[in-house]
């Protein structure tokens, strides 16, 4: 049975723009791997197509098939996570195993104080009469 994990210090999920997260890493698998990667990345859902971007990446170079790796990340300035009505925005960190692309994925919150951004329905001049 192969694992990937990622702990976040302290076990905080919600970050503003800038921050830096300290990560411990740490995997199990049953066959020594060529390489882990670590990526922080933001997509899309809701309505229309998903994008995805792949914002950093932090490569291990010959992993251990067991093995516990500390790193740490820096976010940047945007785009903030968000929720709206027919789309949202996740920020996440994903830790994969190549080649067998075995992965984890950890959701996080970037934006101003660490909350989400809500959007709200804005009423039209027209429906407001």
């Amino acid at each position: 049975m192969n694992i990937l994990q990622i702990d976040i210090a302290g076990g905080q999920t919600s970050f503003e723009p800038g921050d830096e997260i300290d990560l411990t890493l740490s995997w199990e698998l049953e066959q020594a791997p060529e390489s882990i990667e670590l990526r922080l990345v933001w997509s899309t859902s809701g309505k229309g197509t998903t994008d995805l971007e792949i914002v950093q990446t932090v490569p291990f170079e010959f992993p251990s098939p067991r093995e516990t790796r500390r790193t740490s990340i820096t976010l940047p300035a945007s785009p903030y996570s968000f929720s709206g009505k027919l789309i949202t925005l996740q920020w996440a960190l994903e830790l994969i195993a190549f080649p067998a692309e075995e992965s984890t994925r950890q959701e996080i919150v970037m934006a101003p104080a660490g909350t989400e951004v809500r959007l709200k329905t804005i009423e039209t001049a027209s429906s407001a009469l």
